[in-house]
């Protein structure tokens, strides 16, 4: 018995080993080498193997880091809103008031037609529409809404916000309408017998069974936002901040050794978001 139950394990490992290893070569290798380059030394012009604290002691005593983080998780927040606010209303409708499959099916392939082009097409998409002599300020002028253009359409955290809208909102409209799709329509249909209103069922059936997806909707939405840096860059002209782009410069810098640590700091604030939110609904029933 004992030699059988050793022969199944060793079969399941075995049947396990590939995607240990590539996991292990592509994922926990290069978070390893992320986390040991953290505790570097850096001077202006190099950097070197060592075992010390300043770079994490820099970066939390920093002002400016406090304020790049506040910056982000703000972006994060009013993003992760508006996506789950537009999110919700598209899969809602797609999936109880659209009776056709065709019609569903044709209509969500709509929603993906913009990730035909890369992310940067779609951002600087918004350049010539939101710009002072731009479309947006040309027709509000036309119409006497306002007098003279909008400076804070293009270059501040307004668009940066708009772009990332824009640029994963289809990041939660999927998994919410993946979700709303296996709700049994029979429940609703009780829901209506037993005298509930429509609002009654959004709250009490919908929203409750669509739990899962907001949340796999919402791990993407915060991780995409946390880690970005092109967006804040091109859509705030250089006027915002984020821990994405402040990696992005450490880099550039050649301060490899700050910015690991700030990579890591990052990591460990978007896995805290993420644990906080699992904490709410087991998305394994969902996977």
């Amino acid at each position: 018995m004992n030699s059988e139950r050793l022969r199944l394990s060793g079969i399941s490992w075995l049947q396990l080993s590939p995607i240990v290893l590539i996991l292990g070569f592509f994922l926990v290798l290069p978070i390893l080498a992320i986390i040991t380059v953290s505790f570097w030394s850096s001077t202006e012009y190099s950097y070197f193997p060592d075992f010390q604290f300043e770079n994490y002691q820099y970066l939390f005593a920093s002002s400016v880091t406090w304020s790049v983080y506040l910056k982000t998780l703000l972006f994060t927040f009013i993003t992760w809103a508006s996506t789950l606010l537009i999110g919700f209303t598209v899969a809602y409708f797609l999936a109880f008031h659209v009776r056709s499959l065709y019609v569903q099916i044709g209509l969500f392939l709509l929603c993906t037609i913009p990730f035909w082009t890369s992310n940067i097409i779609r951002m600087i998409s918004w350049i010539p529409f939101l710009g002072r002599n731009g479309i947006a300020n040309s027709a509000l002028m036309d119409m006497g809404v306002i007098e003279q253009p909008l400076e804070w359409l293009l270059f501040s955290d307004f668009a940066v916000i708009l772009a990332f809208v824009h640029l994963f909102t289809l990041f939660m409209i999927v998994p919410i309408f993946n979700t709303m799709m296996r709700i049994d329509h029979s429940l609703i249909e009780a829901a209506r017998d037993a005298g509930a209103t429509g609002t009654q069922i959004l709250t009490n059936v919908i929203i409750p069974l669509s739990k899962p997806g907001i949340m796999i909707g919402s791990i993407f939405v915060v991780t995409l936002v946390m880690g970005d840096f092109i967006t804040v860059r091109f859509m705030s002209g250089g006027q915002s901040a984020s821990v994405g782009r402040l990696i992005s410069n450490e880099i550039g810098l050649l301060q490899y050794p700050a910015a690991s640590a700030s990579a890591v700091v990052l990591l460990a604030t978007v896995l805290l978001m993420i644990s906080i939110m699992l904490r709410f609904v087991d998305i394994r029933k969902e996977l």
